[in-house]
């Protein structure tokens, strides 16, 4: 027997088996070889014990002599993975499988087959079209099928960024709650949630739950709490950002929410259109929502329910805000986050350090929570929503162009401001003793035009009843009149009524 040859430092390393089709071959014949690697066993008896014929193992183990390990791999052949039709039917083949709607295989070959027949090009198998059309790269299939927003969210790159500091940026997004609560008026409806989240800290700055459609209102709710201390000494998550990103919904784009940025020296930045992705962070906190908390509520409503929620809803919107905030401060807040391994607060805290605030609350109000309009002062007044604000400093400006900041639950009192200067308080004198919002007072004009719209609706029917009277059944007892007979002379045909020409220009 020769001598068995020193293998290299890498042949020697012990072979990891792997699922791949060449590594399982080569640990097949280096089991085979095994009683001739150890010197235990000849050539012959090394092929009858593992049941090889002898001419196949003496051919292994002449190649193991001379390559190692990589010699036992099996040749590949040089035209792998080629086809041998032409380039243009397979071309054709794979432009007819990434149509749209996605053909079949059966489809795109029988379109193959009636086409190679025209043009005398070699008719290619079922099997070579179904293995063409399988080679096509997943990111093409769904780019040519699904579109590119599908594509996009599949395959595309994406760069995940982090603030390198708290109150660098912060996230804020609505979303509807899968949880039924009940209204002032006992009816069960979809609350609504906007969340400030700290893009570094993963902390929530501030929220805020309503009923109804999102507005710039409701976001400066969710900011005033967002950036004033909380009474809280566990929630600690404060202060002005330098960066505030949203989605480019209505009440993000609105006017109000523009000027509140530049009025505090926040950079206000819209995420593109259409992609989710990029507010990736406060998303993710809505999931966390939805999975961990709102399904311990009375009223929820699970995934897949088509709507309908699996206990009866008792959960009024002051008790929903109290469970969002005790989610938040005592267990979201508390508990180290899967990406940055540290508590939310924590995080925040970091070291120590002095977040940007506001001069003063009353400041803050006035920012946030009044919306900015301009008008001309008249002389009754100034006129805000149909309504009429009058002050006795108004009578030097008459005629002026002043702004006009209120508050929209509020509408009793508006603040006036001339050339950016405050000027005065103005009331409105059939609401000074009473306070007023916006919902109660397009709720008051609506009512009124239903009643306006029923006295017309009445007085409409009456002139229609009245113009247009409807005749009376004859009595049953009423003699009838008789027939005429053939004797009898016939009765003078009426006239028929003309009528009037049709009118064509604007001088008829």
């Amino acid at each position: 027997m020769q001598a068995r040859p020193k293998r290299a430092v890498a042949d020697r390393m012990p072979l990891v088996a792997t699922t791949s089709e060449a590594d399982c071959v080569v640990d097949r014949r280096l089991q085979v070889l095994g009683p001739l690697l150890t010197g235990r066993a000849t050539v012959p008896q090394a092929a009858v014990e593992a049941g090889v014929p002898e001419r196949t193992v003496r051919r292994w183990w002449a190649a193991y002599q001379h390559g190692g390990d990589a010699a036992l791999m099996r040749p590949t052949r040089i035209d792998a993975g080629r086809s041998h039709l032409p380039a243009p039917l397979v071309g054709l083949i794979e432009g007819l499988a990434l149509g749209r709607p996605a053909p079949t295989i059966a489809h795109v070959h029988r379109q193959v087959v009636a086409i190679a027949a025209a043009r005398g090009w070699p008719r290619p198998s079922y099997a070579t079209v179904y293995r063409i059309v399988r080679n096509l790269h997943p990111a093409l299939m769904t780019l040519a099928h699904r579109g590119a927003a599908a594509y996009r969210d599949r395959y595309e790159l994406v760069l995940r960024r982090e603030s390198d500091r708290p109150n660098q940026l912060w996230q804020v997004d609505h979303t509807e709650l899968d949880v039924l609560v009940l209204d002032p008026e006992g009816k069960p409806v979809r609350p609504w949630l906007t969340v400030v989240l700290d893009d570094h800290s993963r902390a929530v700055a501030g929220y805020t739950v309503f009923v109804g459609a999102p507005t710039a209102a409701q976001t400066a709710l969710a900011l005033r709490q967002a950036i004033w201390r909380k009474s809280d000494p566990d929630w600690p998550v404060c202060g002005l950002p330098e960066v505030l990103y949203c989605d480019n919904g209505s009440d993000f784009t609105s006017g109000h929410i523009a000027q509140v940025c530049v009025d505090t020296g926040i950079q206000l930045v819209h995420s593109t259109p259409g992609v989710p992705r990029g507010r990736g962070k406060v998303e993710r906190f809505f999931g966390t929502v939805t999975t961990e908390l709102l399904p311990t509520l009375p009223g929820s409503i699970p995934h897949g329910s088509h709507g309908r929620p699996v206990t009866a809803p008792t959960l009024t919107l002051p008790a929903l805000d109290s469970a969002v905030g005790r989610f938040v401060v005592h267990d979201y807040h508390q508990r180290p986050h899967s990406q940055t391994h540290q508590a939310p607060v924590r995080r925040w805290l970091a070291d120590g350090w002095l977040p940007r605030m506001p001069a003063s609350l009353e400041q803050l109000d006035l920012l946030l929570l009044t919306v900015a309009k301009p008008r001309i002062v008249h002389r009754d007044g100034v006129h805000v929503h149909g309504l009429r604000y009058v002050d006795l400093t108004l009578a030097a400006f008459v005629g002026e162009q002043v702004t006009v900041r209120y508050d929209p639950r509020d509408l009793a009192e508006v603040r006036l401001y001339h050339r950016g200067r405050f000027l005065c308080r103005a009331v409105a004198p059939e609401l000074a003793a009473a306070t007023i919002t916006l919902k109660d007072l397009q709720r008051a004009r609506a009512r009124r035009r239903h009643q306006l719209r029923r006295q017309l609706a009445d007085r409409r029917s009456l002139v229609d009843a009245l113009t247009h009277p409807v005749r009376e059944p004859v009595p049953t007892d009423t003699p009838s009149t008789p027939r005429s007979t053939a004797a009898d002379p016939p009765l003078p045909a009426l006239p028929r009524p003309r009528r009037p020409p049709l009118r064509l220009y604007r001088e008829n």
